[in-house]
């Protein structure tokens, strides 16, 4: 048995005094969202009581989908790693930036060089990235490979799209087709959700058909996302998975709610999914449970509609896409 977590879009707060030169930038749209929304919905005890109940699971690995900081400022970077090194050791935990890690140009490469450790492949030596060809990652924890995918660029104001490229599909095809080789549980991470419709178009994934290419030619059993702040279940197809069940099998695509989302907000209150993996290769049995925090936002509930146990579902079973859940 395997246990690991998933959390997103940390949006660590309060909001840091930014400078006049850090305000004339994209990041003056941020400032101004921050303070009339999220300020009010996003909270940091929110997302230490769900960390809180999240130790007590006693998860194997926890994987986070992006979205760290706000407006990606020095010093946001900076703290956010500081809290990525109270959560544990980084061979514990796997990090993909989102594009808020991105938010003007040049932050991207920040956050992943301050957050490398957690970000890096099994077979990098280096605590410092080497090359701006990070992504796709790859690392192997118990009977599941983690291939890390970024969607995370710099985008203009009023805009939070993600690009998803032909360099990092071609080598993440590699990465499953390595990992399924192994026997191993193949679990995809990326911001962004690889699902047309998912997301309003100013803040969609360019690159969906080329992911969703991979994904079939490579083959895979899990794709973890974050960035709409909801919970979902997608699905899409794979000629090469091992899950029970004939090919081509349906691999679920899985969202979930800010990580600091408060109570009364319009958006779903901050969750995390616990997947319970037991089998072996070909018959893997995959349990999904999601707690979340109380309508009060005093503790942390199991959720009873769970997203899905048993053995995973095939292609005749479930649609093609499906709705909040």
């Amino acid at each position: 048995m395997f246990k690991f977590a998933h959390i997103s879009d940390i949006h660590l707060g309060p909001l840091p005094k930014l400078t006049l030169r850090e305000l004339f930038s994209k990041r003056i749209t941020g400032f101004v969202n921050w303070h009339r929304n999220r300020r009010k919905h996003l909270f940091v005890n929110t997302l230490d009581l769900l960390l809180s109940d999240l130790k007590t699971k006693e998860p194997d690995e926890l994987l986070i989908t992006g979205d760290l900081v706000n407006l990606a400022t020095k010093i946001e970077t900076r703290l956010a790693r500081e809290w990525l090194d109270t959560i544990g050791d980084p061979h514990d935990t796997t990090v993909v930036p989102g594009n808020h890690d991105a938010y003007v140009p040049g932050a991207h490469d920040k956050s992943v060089a301050a957050w490398y450790p957690f970000i890096k492949s099994d077979d990098d030596p280096h605590d410092w990235p080497e090359d701006d060809h990070i992504f796709p990652t790859y690392r192997v924890r118990g009977p599941i490979a983690i291939i890390g995918c970024s969607t995370s660029n710099a985008t203009p104001p009023f805009s939070a799209s993600g690009f998803f490229s032909p360099r990092q599909a071609r080598e993440t095809v590699d990465l499953l087709k390595r990992a399924g080789e192994q026997g191993l549980f193949r679990v995809v991470m990326i911001h962004h959700p690889p699902i047309h419709g998912a997301a309003a178009s100013h803040k969609r994934m360019i690159g969906i058909r080329r992911f969703a290419a991979a994904i079939s030619t490579g083959g895979a059993e899990l794709v973890l996302h974050g960035h709409t702040h909801l919970n979902t279940v997608y699905w899409l197809k794979s000629q090469h998975s091992q899950l029970a069940g004939p090919s081509p099998a349906k691999i679920p695509v899985v969202g979930i709610a800010s990580a600091s989302q408060g109570p009364g907000g319009h958006k779903p209150r901050a969750a995390y999914n616990l997947f319970t993996l037991t089998g072996e290769p070909g018959h893997w049995n995959l349990l999904c449970e999601r707690y979340g925090l109380t309508e009060k936002g005093d503790g942390i509930a199991l959720d009873d509609s769970r997203l899905f146990s048993g053995s995973l579902p095939i292609a005749s079973e479930i649609p093609e896409t499906a709705g909040l859940v």
